[in-house]
């Protein structure tokens, strides 16, 4: 089965640049088409640069769908639209599922914009954006979040981000959307929610016209709505934009009938570059959709691709196990194979051109999957959801501490009950050993203050980053989910059971310094010259319409520049 290429992905991105405009000033320009059009699924900025910002809408025609629509773009320094900066027109169609995008030009650093779009008699929400700042820069603030499942629950993190009026951007880590069914993952309380899948896309998506009908339903939510009006995103794919557990050639959920998965992939991918407000991938941009924003001295934020372009297959844990027990030797030998990669090798070294090069005081990995080391016993492993796992979880917990502490009365079966351990997830860093050791020593070499920042597991992490000598690099900081369940779901913890589970797992896991198992939110990053702090921030529930932000159970770590910390601390 053939691989996406560089080609594959020009090839896409083509496919979106006859909707997309560059604005470098104002024009003068007048609409005179006056069909009647909608903008249904509201306005959208990002990729911030310190000049420059992408706009987005779809204009949405209430007849003759086979006629191209002219739409008019407005930006302005001002929310009444008296100082213009940038105005023009654009033709667009039912080749680009009627979307717009502009890239406006010539912008000042640091300047809050106003935009909006006119088509027909209609005009749109207007929505605010901000450029970069660039030199000496004091703050930036970033709002991090992943994992919208549409029919598992309401979008509160959504509308509870939108209302922090001094974000520089908010990262949006992959999972916007998922592919399921109605039947599907996270689907149980759909119907009671109003949040069904409509009849045209209540399948598993695969066609083009299928991913371009679930961005427009999500799209229609009002909180995501207003959160991508109120800030630029700063956006990458995860696996569920395409399918579950998506690697380079396949994908977990694609199955025999389904068809050619690169087909699959590029129509996702088509329907991605369609909808998000992201520069389009053309011939001489050497990064594909890694890329790198500069907050001037401050942050360098790398955004990776740990999905679709290198990935080789995920490890099978299960395959290891014979008749004998595990295969402990064969395991050890694939998870440390030199060849395996999770960027793939071009990536991979603009990576590490990208930290080498870096004046920034924080360099931060925006991606996927966590990075730090998750291994848990493996007799721990053995009984994930079973009915006994919360009493295990307690059990292990304090064999392990009695271990840190130097307990000599433990017994060898005691101990070899808490070190023997194995990575739970294979599909994050943990089943690609080598290249995690290899950017990890990158940034030790380079001496950078490295922060990661991760989604994908639906639960809030804090994880102190070390290279195998144990020389401290950095932390990872994890963001829960905005409405997918997590661990409580999968290991069947109750609500009385979970706060020891989470204490029992920052023990088992060396340098897991901080979870929340069980609430949907997401996470502010501030990061100044002498600190990072991160914020987690949780709703008290995405099954109502009523909620509160969960004040109890925020929780908030700091991390300081310099060998001599980079490593995580309470801060109440």
């Amino acid at each position: 089965m053939p691989s996406i290429t560089r080609r594959d992905f020009l090839k896409v991105s083509a496919l979106t640049i006859g909707a997309v405009a560059v604005s470098t000033g104002l024009t003068g320009c007048k609409l005179t088409d006056d069909r009647a059009v909608s903008f249904t699924h509201g306005v959208a900025s990002g990729d911030p640069l310190q000049d420059a910002v992408i706009i987005w809408t779809r204009a949405v025609p209430a007849t003759d769908p086979a006629t191209p629509v002219t739409v008019r773009w407005e930006v302005a320094t001002d929310a009444e639209f008296t100082n213009l900066t940038h105005d023009g027109e654009i033709k667009t169609s039912s080749d680009h599922d009627f979307t717009v995008k502009v890239d406006v030009r010539r912008l000042t650093p640091g300047q809050t914009y106003y935009y909006r779009f006119t088509a027909g008699n209609e005009t749109s929400a207007a929505g605010r954006t901000r450029t970069l700042p660039e030199g000496d820069v004091s703050q930036v603030k970033l709002a991090v979040m992943s994992c919208s499942n549409y029919p598992a629950g309401l979008f509160h993190v959504y509308r509870e981000a939108a209302g922090i009026d001094d974000l520089n951007a908010v990262v949006h880590l992959g999972d916007y959307i998922y592919e399921y069914d109605g039947n599907g993952y996270a689907t149980q309380d759909a119907e009671a929610l109003g949040r069904t899948l409509p009849p045209e896309n209540d399948v598993e998506i695969i066609d083009l016209v299928d991913y371009r009908r679930r961005y427009a339903l999500y799209r229609t939510d009002t909180h995501l709505q207003t959160l991508h009006a109120a800030a630029p995103f700063i956006a990458v794919w995860d696996d569920h934009e395409i399918t579950n557990d998506t690697w380079r050639e396949g994908a977990e959920n694609h199955n025999e009938g389904e068809g050619d998965f690169t087909t699959r992939k590029l129509n996702a991918l088509q329907a991605y570059f369609e909808w998000m407000p992201i520069r389009p991938v053309i011939e001489g941009n050497e990064e594909m959709i890694y890329r790198t924003f500069r907050f001037g001295d401050l942050v360098s934020l790398h955004m990776l691709d740990t999905r679709v372009i290198g990935r080789d297959k995920q490890l099978d844990l299960n395959s290891y196990f014979t008749g004998s027990g595990f295969n402990t030797a064969a395991f050890e030998a694939d998870l440390t194979d030199p060849n395996r990669t999770l960027l793939g090798a071009e990536q991979r070294a603009w990576l590490q051109n990208s930290l080498a090069q870096s004046n920034a005081t924080w360099d931060v990995l925006g991606q996927q999957v966590l990075m730090g080391r998750m291994t848990l016993p493996y007799e721990l492993l053995l009984n994930l959801g079973s009915d006994s796992v919360a009493g295990l979880f307690a059990e292990l917990a304090t064999l392990k501490a009695r271990y840190l502490q130097g307990d000599s009365t433990l017994t060898a079966q005691e101990i070899a009950r808490v070190t023997t351990t194995l990575p739970y997830n294979l599909d994050a860093w943990d089943g690609y050993f080598y290249e995690r050791e290899t950017i990890l020593e990158t940034a030790h070499a380079q001496d950078r203050n490295l922060v990661v920042l991760a989604g994908d597991t639906h639960n809030a992490w804090a994880s102190n980053l070390t290279t195998l000598d144990g020389t401290a690099v950095g932390v990872e900081l994890a963001t829960p989910s905005v409405t997918s369940p997590g661990l409580e779901s999968y290991l069947q913890l109750n609500e009385a059971q979970t706060p020891d589970a989470e204490q029992a797992l920052t023990i088992l896991v060396d340098g897991l310094d901080y979870t929340n198992l069980s609430q949907r939110g997401f996470l502010v990053v501030t990061f100044r010259p002498e600190a990072v702090e991160a914020d987690w921030r949780y709703v008290s529930t995405v099954k109502s319409e009523t909620y509160s932000v969960d004040m109890a159970r925020s929780a908030r770590r700091r991390t300081l520049p310099g060998a001599s910390n980079r490593t995580l601390q309470p801060l109440t």
